[in-house]
């Protein structure tokens, strides 16, 4: 098995998506640094390999693919054989899988970002975040979670009882409101999210990350 270079950074949310899900799978990968304060993204170098100028994007042989959420189920399909099965056994489990990822990219991830925008990643670069915007979207992301709570009350993972893409696509932006934009309270009130973080954080794959980025 060749090894995945996987291009971007390290403590990005789309690259962890996909290094934590090729862990899951225990598919070796390299992880081939672009930095992106320095915006290394945009040259037109790598534009050769993303023309959008994001991260991430990965080269397995001779083949090439972006998008975090579309490489995540290309290697669930690609592997459905070994590691976590993480796609659902029936055309109903996959289509639940299919539904709270899309839930993730269109209801949670933009809120994150957002979020992270204000608080996090405008400081770092020694400009002032709109503090009155974040709390916007601390507001708005808490209505998200009040309907992932609802359906945590259900099941113990968002498609069903099993963990699977719709929870991993998960990890990296929740990782970071909790510990970069210091919003853990998001969690920690609604019990049944609480406990479905608990679970899937510390899986043994995102634990093994979270040791190569510190």
């Amino acid at each position: 098995m060749m090894v995945v270079k996987v291009y971007g950074e390290a403590r990005a949310a789309c690259p962890q998506r996909v290094m934590v899900c090729l862990l899951e799978k225990g598919v070796e990968f390299q992880l081939v640094h672009i930095d992106l304060q320095q915006g290394q993204q945009k040259t037109p170098q790598f534009l050769l390999l993303q023309p959008f100028g994001q991260v991430p994007v990965v080269e397995d042989g001779d083949f090439r693919l972006f998008e975090s959420r579309a490489i995540i189920r290309y290697y669930a399909t690609k592997y459905a054989d070994r590691g976590t099965e993480l796609l659902g056994k029936t055309l109903e489990e996959r289509a639940l899988v299919e539904q709270w990822l899309e839930v993730e990219a269109h209801n949670f991830n933009n809120l994150c970002f957002s979020i992270m925008l204000q608080l996090v990643i405008l400081p770092k670069m020694g400009k002032v975040g709109d503090l009155a915007l974040a709390k916007k979207g601390e507001e708005d992301i808490g209505k998200v979670l009040d309907v992932y709570e609802s359906r945590l009350s259900e099941s113990t993972y968002l498609a069903g009882d099993h963990f699977s893409l719709a929870d991993l696509s998960h990890l990296p932006g929740l990782g970071h409101l909790i510990e970069e934009a210091k919003l853990g309270h998001l969690v920690t009130q609604r019990k049944n999210v609480n406990a479905w973080w608990e679970k899937i954080s510390s899986r043994p794959a995102w634990k093994k990350l979270k040791n190569m980025v510190h």
